[in-house]
């Protein structure tokens, strides 16, 4: 177990189609170790992608449950292998930031009900429905998989980007 360090934009890492895990070996379950380490170690994070840690994997790992947005309606820490999503409806645009676009955060639109895949550490397949902040945070995660970052989804160039404040 230990806390990473995390990969900044523009890194190429960022960028990349993760490949599906094949097999959920002592690797992935380390893996899987570091990115929740990381993820608790963040300030305010509810999520790590495997490419934010220098890794090309499919996995990511998410937890709202201390939020205040996500603390009514969650599932709690999920470890996500090969994570699809099944089906998504229903829409919001909310503010968004990145550990990896650490001085930045932005107005993206994103679904708010979706229907979700995975596999676990242990090997079962699990499925559910997620809405509001997790499916958010699930739509956040899974696009670092894909090689997209918030900012390719920001809602409008003209008022969705934000340089954040200094607090030195």
């Amino acid at each position: 177990m230990a806390v990473k360090p995390i990969v900044i934009y523009p890194d190429p890492i960022l960028k990349q189609v993760c490949p599906p895990v094949q097999a959920i070996d002592d690797e992935i379950r380390q893996l899987i170790e570091d990115l929740v380490d990381t993820m608790h170690a963040g300030p305010g994070s509810v999520g790590v992608a495997a490419p934010q840690i220098g890794v090309s994997r499919r996995v990511c790992v998410i937890d709202v449950s201390k939020n205040r947005h996500g603390k009514e309606n969650n599932h709690g820490l999920l470890l996500m292998i090969n994570p699809e999503i099944l089906a998504k409806s229903g829409g919001a645009v909310m503010r968004e930031g990145c550990m990896s676009v650490p001085d930045y955060t932005g107005d993206v639109e994103r679904a708010t009900e979706l229907t979700l895949r995975f596999t676990e550490p242990d090997g079962n397949v699990r499925e559910f429905e997620a809405s509001g902040f997790e499916a958010v945070a699930i739509q956040h995660e899974m696009d670092h998989l894909d090689g997209f970052l918030f900012l390719d989804r920001i809602a409008s160039l003209k008022t969705g980007l934000f340089r954040r404040k200094s607090y030195k």
